[in-house]
């Protein structure tokens, strides 16, 4: 005789397993982006067909605004390569406020589309488990709650940090929706500037014959502010941990 009070307990298991589809098509498509579309979103891509776009976008702003908006959102939900590509196209196909904007909005809604599908599946599940759990796990998800604000728009203003592991770590982590979709919207400005900047001056670029690039954004006077919004975000975390160090 059984002595569980379940009176099914073999359906809780692939109803479990059906919430990790999400995740794991997410995970795959990620994987296959990297591998095989590489070169699709590029800034050749981008000189080549520079004119049909301007063209394009000069009979049809509207829809080309749309249109760019949905593609960067794709592009960020499924974690394809071109993001940062896309990112300085907003600037070369629309100018440096209007792209900006694009931009903002169109990443925000790809990384909410990503802690959305990783919430539903394995994340509500591995929150609920932290929130009940001792040892490290209680231990991470206490430091994450006290400096829920700070660690979030650190890990939009990090260079280093992959932009698919911003998104879906707060997602695993039970972090609330809401103050995901702000943090994400206001950390990645600093970025969005810069990429839009750099967008607005590509049509000189092209008209020269040069090639693009990203290297800009290693220059000490475009990664130092950045840098430095990192160190102001780090700092109330940093005089926590300090003040529970020195004693009385």
């Amino acid at each position: 005789m059984s002595l569980s009070n379940d009176p099914f307990p073999l359906r809780r298991k692939p109803r479990a397993a059906l919430r990790l589809i999400p995740l794991a098509a997410l995970l795959a498509a990620a994987v296959f982006g990297m591998s095989t579309l590489g070169e699709t979103l590029s800034f050749e891509t981008l000189r080549d067909n520079r004119a049909d776009l301007l063209a394009f976008r000069d009979a049809h702003l509207g829809l080309m605004a749309l249109g760019f908006v949905a593609l960067y959102v794709l592009v960020v939900a499924l974690s394809l390569p071109g993001a940062a590509v896309l990112s300085v196209t907003g600037g070369f196909l629309f100018g440096f406020l209007p792209g900006v904007g694009l931009n903002v909005l169109a990443a925000t809604l790809g990384a909410s589309a990503i802690f959305l599908i990783a919430r539903w599946g394995a994340g509500a599940a591995l929150a609920a488990r932290m929130a009940v759990s001792e040892g490290r796990l209680a231990r991470l998800r206490a430091a994450l709650r006290d400096h829920e604000i700070n660690v979030l728009l650190l890990l939009r203003l990090v260079p280093a940090m992959p932009f698919f592991l911003a998104n879906l770590l707060p997602a695993l982590a039970g972090v609330r929706f809401g103050r995901f979709v702000w943090t994400t919207a206001v950390g990645i400005i600093p970025g969005a500037l810069v990429f839009t900047w750099i967008g607005v001056g590509l049509g000189a670029v092209f008209a020269r014959g040069e090639s693009a690039d990203l290297s800009l954004i290693w220059q000490p006077y475009v990664l130092g502010p950045i840098l430095a919004l990192c160190a102001l975000a780090a700092l109330p975390i940093a005089l926590k941990a300090l003040r529970r160090r020195v004693p009385g």
